[in-house]
């Protein structure tokens, strides 16, 4: 794991090693062991490393091969020993132990249909000095980030939007900052908050020609349904997914550094801690390291759990306590931290984490994100099933899935009504919203009809949360939390072939009598008490947000009253009046706006 950098000019024009060492600089918290640069003409390519395979010097970057292909690259391609073992059929050697130069043999051999070949989490670019382009990459759904931008004759991208960035002012792209304010939805497109700056979709690449100063932009992965998994039933469907999270779990403690893992107490994070442990422990003396965040907030607090699976699995729990003084002490960096606004505090815990992580020493930690996307983790999701069984069929397991879900009886009939409207959630969102009226009459809401779509069938509903809606935004807080303090997060649940599993089989295996994930309890049952299979309730990492909120009014207000954005895009004086009465998601909207403006710097206008 590490952070790349990139400067393309025009013929003509020189890339200085001060300029590209001047962005590179900026994500020295992605890879503080070793940084390095590659000029060619035109071109310059810069890269900080985090060192976790061959921690040998033979592992830094950039990376030269056959004299023709140079590399920078940030993540990790986590069956590298089988492709090596593949291309060495083929004749190919190798001087390292790294999945870098694997990376580079597989363009090499396959050209840009290497990508299909990885199993891993990456983006990347190739200078590929035969065909005079630069190849660039991301993985398929986008574990890691990938940001461009042209400027003043220079193409230049990177690893964080921090790098393509003024020092002195940077303008809003208000159109996709006010979608954000109208539907709480980020992310999902190639568009930042920040004007001029792009990020390379998921499961896409770009090929930039050197000879026309050109570049397109191809997709090479698409999510969809596979008929083979479809078919499976029962027992069948139970062992191939736990087969599935195995293979996930073992490519994923592949590693020359410290692993641990993140342990919330709820399913997914258990179930990966559990199947971590057990391999971990099967060649190390120590026990596995698992880190938990609890709550001060009674309601929101999970440590019991996470204790109830330390102990069974007799792992080595440190648990960390944020608290209100913490999250005023970090608002501001974790917001530069994150570089775009988002949508909730619980972000704080998770940076916490990672920060006891790197305390620690645990340079790698293991994560269930992903699992309640891939295998239906969100209540919510029972409005989907309900669409797709039939509203007056479904009615008659409602009883059911109340009693095991811990819902309300009632609330699956408004989880039904509220995501399958778009006229009842386009009316509720509108009002609740302090925009001013002429920006929300120019807003079309196409977003908010596709995802009203996607609830009529469970599978094209876990597509959609999965390219546009729920995980974009969460991998981001992922990474840049890690990133931050230096420590490389694995997710079991979005390797692409769980993903795939996940989204093709039947929604009964999903969800049956309220169990949410009914396939993933019964994969891990036997690893876990019952307390922790068959829990009703699911909170994460979940932060205290009513407390920290309730303790930061006046402050939250005040930055609020500051903010010549919010001034200018709402209706101040009422927000201001109205502001105590607002849900404390709707607070946090409006206030971490108002902080990320003062942090970067944010002016109206066009770049």
């Amino acid at each position: 794991m590490c952070g790349v950098s990139g400067i393309i000019k025009s013929p003509n024009g020189k890339v200085e090693l001060e300029e590209l060492k001047k962005i590179n600089d900026k994500i020295t918290h992605r890879g503080p062991d070793a940084e390095g640069f590659f000029m060619y003409e035109n071109v310059g390519l810069g890269h900080r490393r985090l060192s976790i395979l061959d921690l040998t010097e033979a592992g830094n970057q950039p990376m030269v091969y056959l004299n023709d292909f140079i590399i920078t690259y940030n993540g990790e391609v986590y069956n590298y020993i089988e492709l090596r073992n593949e291309l060495a059929d083929f004749g190919y050697k190798f001087s390292t132990n790294t999945d870098t130069e694997v990376i580079l043999a597989s363009y090499h051999k396959w050209g840009v249909d290497c990508l299909s070949k990885f199993n891993g989490m990456w983006s990347f670019a190739i200078l590929d000095l035969n065909r005079k382009t630069v190849f660039i990459a991301r993985d398929r759904f986008g574990v890691k980030p990938l940001y461009y931008s042209e400027n003043s004759g220079s193409f230049v991208f990177g690893s964080e939007i921090k790098q393509l960035l003024n020092d002195d002012e940077n303008y809003v792209n208000l159109d996709a900052l006010v979608e954000y304010m109208l539907t709480y939805i980020d992310n999902h497109s190639e568009r930042t908050y920040f004007s001029g700056i792009y990020s390379l979709l998921p499961g896409h690449y770009l090929i930039y020609d050197l000879s026309t100063l050109s570049y397109v932009v191809n997709r090479y992965y698409e999510l969809s349904l596979k008929k083979d998994i479809e078919s499976l039933k029962g027992d069948k469907a139970v062992q191939y997914i736990r087969q599935l999270l195995n293979s996930a779990i073992n490519f994923r403690l592949r590693s020359d550094v410290k692993v641990g893992t993140c342990l919330s107490g709820g399913l997914d994070s258990s179930a990966v801690s559990a199947i971590a442990n057990h391999e971990y422990r099967s060649t190390a003396s120590r026990k596995f390291t698992a880190i938990h965040a609890k709550s001060i907030d009674s309601i929101t607090d999970e440590s019991s759990f996470a204790k109830i699976v330390s102990n069974y699995l007799d792992l080595d729990l440190h648990i960390v306590t944020p608290t209100t003084e913490d999250f005023k002490r970090l608002i501001e960096e974790v917001i530069y931290t994150q570089e775009e606004p988002f949508g909730s505090p619980s972000m704080f815990m998770g940076y916490q984490v990672f920060s006891k992580a790197k305390e620690l020493g645990c340079k790698v930690m293991l994560n269930g994100q992903g699992g309640d996307e891939v295998l239906l983790g969100y209540e919510r999701y029972f409005s989907s099933y309900l669409y797709q069984v039939g509203f007056w069929k479904g009615l008659k397991e409602l009883w059911k899935q109340a009693q095991n879900s811990g819902l309300k009886l009632y609330e699956p009939i408004l989880y039904f009504f509220y995501f399958t409207s778009f006229k009842i959630r386009k009316k509720r969102l509108l009002r609740r919203s302090f925009l001013k009226k002429e920006i929300k009459q120019g807003f079309d809401f196409k977003e908010i009809k596709r995802i009203i779509d996607s609830f009529q069938n469970i599978s094209k509903l876990q597509i959609h949360e999965i390219t546009i809606v729920q995980l974009p935004h969460l991998l981001r807080y992922e990474d840049r939390n890690s990133m931050r303090h230096s420590i490389e997060t694995r997710l079991p649940f979005l390797d692409y072939r769980m993903v795939e599993a996940g989204i093709s089989l039947s929604p009964e295996l999903k969800i049956f009598n309220g169990w949410t994930k009914y396939v993933l309890r019964l994969a891990i049952k036997n690893l876990l008490p019952d307390n922790i299979v068959w829990r009703k309730s699911k909170l994460g990492f979940n932060a205290p947000e009513r407390i920290w909120l309730a303790n930061h009014i006046d402050e939250m207000i005040l930055q609020i009253r500051n903010s010549e954005l919010l001034e200018t895009i709402t209706d101040l004086n009422s927000l201001i009046s109205n502001f105590t009465r607002l849900s404390y998601k709707e607070q946090w909207l409006y206030y971490n706006i108002a902080v990320w403006e003062k942090v970067y710097k944010i002016k109206l206008g066009h770049k």
